[in-house]
């Protein structure tokens, strides 16, 4: 503040305050910040009569950004007609600049268009023209933008270049994007690394990794961008093999990786490059970065090596909220609730970080899983307590658990409260009524779906739901009609899934062959799903020609899996077939088949008890 001070006592004591010396002390007030002093400075050369000139107004507006400072802004914009310093592009240049600040791009818009109507615009006002909408979301505009300053010979700065490629990164906006990536070309800037980053980022975008590996390739500076973005690109369309090789070619360059190159490749190494990637980060010290360590918990977890990302999580000093959501999807992909259940306790009475959506959706789904109604309720009351009532995905999710805990009443009132269903919304509805056999209010559900509009036309998920429930509740008639609906009006192909509900819908009404017949009409090769969907409907209804036809496939697939072995040998010795009954029992001892033992959950009071068991004993553990 001192130099400020000094610059006001040396302009009181001048003789001659011209503009000139006045612009000089209002420039170094906004450069360093002191915007309320500029504007009395401003105000005070005013009342003495000082004629601003344009520099002295392009100073003033270039603060008047905030939205605090736009009232100001606006009589200085009027000053700026009145004196006739609007025809000067240095003025122009910072009132479109002020109101883009502001918010008003409009009010920018039309700055533009009457400068641009007596030809005062320059290469900055172009610039701050595009800046400025891209800023704002109006990125189709500022494309044109860039047309436009292409049309009127101005050059773009690598700024403005920079811009342009982050609004072409829509494949909708392929074309356009080549067209700028050719104006850089002509321009001789492909040697500017922030620009051939931006072109690496857009082709990869577009799935186009052979022009950005070219634009990789050529260019001569590489930093950690632009090995960075390349890993990105194939991390996202499953080139894993590519990322993977281009992390090594980085390393052997000397180029040491960053927390965002190692969260990159975790998403897609497998299970020991994972544990090198482990070995780097602490040889590196990022150890302790909470984002580094996310990626590896949810890297190991991803590979079944639980334990290993749970000694991650446990050791880390800093969590964030996506740690105890990293966590906990590991507990569900593998199959620990028990294990999920207590870190989200610990999560609610020890952490600092309040669950939110997500964590509460995990939670749910292993609530689901495990039929745990008491937990799931809590959750629930968590949810309305916590002002999350009104979210959709958590409306799913309640729906679902509800549905699978038991608890229908439940599942159809949380439905009826949701002030806005998407179709997942709908699609689960669909499918609670169909668990519970409610067939036929599970198709009135698809039906008044489907009255909604466009926006909630079935899907492969609905139709995979409502075939489900009519399989179950023998709804015959229904269901073809339904799976004829799917593929004339819909015009969606049914995949394995759908076939699967269908033939399950047969076969649950005796219709074996033609079950056999439709598989053999399929356009893809019948999977062990549908397979097993056969095998167990020829077991509820005795049909051994067909039975073997399933149990064959299912013994070349799995010939370990000892359920084939014992559906066969009872469809045989349901039709009275004992030798052969008793030859497929002989080939499931020989071929070291052998029953797993099944598993239950039992939730009494205050917790919740597993329980394993097999034909002969029980235990508890």
């Amino acid at each position: 503040m001192g130099l400020i001070e000094r610059a006001y006592e040396l302009l009181e004591r001048s003789c001659q305050r011209d503009v000139t010396v006045w612009n000089a002390v209002i420039t170094g007030c906004v450069e360093n910040g002191h915007g309320n002093i500029a504007v009395d400075m401003f105000i005070r050369m005013h009342r003495d009569g000082v004629k601003h000139d344009n520099y002295t107004f392009a100073s003033v507006l270039s603060m008047c950004g905030a939205s605090e400072r736009l009232g100001f802004g606006r009589q200085v914009h009027s000053l700026v007609v009145q004196t006739g310093y609007v025809v000067m592009v240095s003025a122009v240049n910072a009132l479109v600049t002020m109101y883009f600040n502001c918010g008003l791009s409009n009010d920018a818009c039309e700055i533009f268009q009457k400068a641009k109507a007596v030809i005062i615009c320059n290469q900055v006002t172009y610039n701050a023209m595009i800046s400025g909408l891209a800023n704002q979301g109006r990125d189709m505009e500022a494309v044109i933008m860039f047309l436009e300053m292409r049309e009127a010979c101005f050059e773009p700065t690598e700024a403005t270049l920079v811009s342009v490629f982050s609004l072409c990164m829509d494949a909708k906006m392929v074309d356009i994007g080549r067209q700028v990536h050719g104006v850089v070309i002509e321009m001789g800037f492909e040697a500017w690394t922030s620009l051939s980053n931006a072109v690496i980022t857009m082709y990869s975008n577009y799935g186009d990794l052979g022009s950005a590996c070219r634009v990789f390739e050529i260019l001569q500076e590489k930093d950690i961008i632009s090995w960075n973005s390349m890993i990105v690109g194939y991390a996202e369309r499953s080139d894993f093999m590519s990322a993977i090789t281009t992390y090594l070619q980085m390393q052997i360059a000397g180029m040491q990786p960053d927390d965002f190159t190692v969260c990159s490749l975790l998403t897609c190494s497998e299970l020991r490059m994972s544990q090198n990637i482990h070995g780097l980060v602490s040889k590196n010290g990022l150890k302790l970065n909470p984002e580094v360590c996310n990626a590896l918990i949810s890297a190991f977890s991803k590979h079944g090596e639980f334990e290993h990302a749970y000694k991650i999580f446990r050791e880390m000093t800093v969590r964030n909220l996506i740690s105890w959501n990293s966590i906990l999807s590991g507990c569900a992909f593998n199959e620990l609730p028990l294990r999920g259940l207590e870190i989200f306790r610990n999560c609610t009475m020890s952490s600092s970080e309040e669950p939110d959506m997500y964590t509460l959706s995990i939670v749910l789904s292993i609530c689901s899983n495990i039929s745990s109604i008491r937990v799931g309720k809590q959750v629930h009351g968590y949810i309305l307590r916590s002002g999350f009532g009104s979210e959709i995905p958590l409306g799913n999710a309640l729906i679902t658990m509800y549905a699978k805990c038991g608890v229908l009443e439940w599942s159809s009132k949380i439905f009826d409260l949701m002030t806005e269903r998407n179709k997942v919304s709908w699609n689960a509805m669909i499918s609670a009524y169909g668990q519970h056999g409610e067939g036929i209010k599970a198709v009135e559900c698809f039906e008044a779906m489907k009255e909604l509009g466009s926006a909630l036309d079935p899907d492969k998920a609905t139709f995979s739901a409502v075939l489900s429930a009519c399989s179950h509740a023998g709804l015959v008639d229904e269901g073809c009609r339904i799976f004829s609906l799917m593929v004339e009006e819909y015009c969606v192909e049914p995949g394995m899934e759908q076939y699967s509900c269908i033939i399950d819908l047969l076969g649950r009404a005796r219709k074996l062959d033609e079950a056999e017949r439709l598989i053999n009409t399929m356009p893809f090769k019948a999977d062990s799903s549908i397979w097993w969907t056969v095998l167990s409907a020829c077991k509820a209804h005795g049909n051994v020609r067909v039975g073997k036809i399933a149990a064959d496939f299912l013994l070349d697939t799995e010939p370990n899996n000892p359920t084939v072995y014992v559906l066969l040998s009872s469809i045989y010795a349901a039709d009275g077939q004992w030798e052969e009954a008793a030859s497929i029992r002989e080939l499931m001892v020989r071929n070291g088949a052998t029953k797993q033992r099944g598993c239950s959950w039992i939730e009494p009071q205050n917790s919740i008890n597993t329980s394993l068991f097999d034909e002969a004993t029980r235990t508890e553990c």
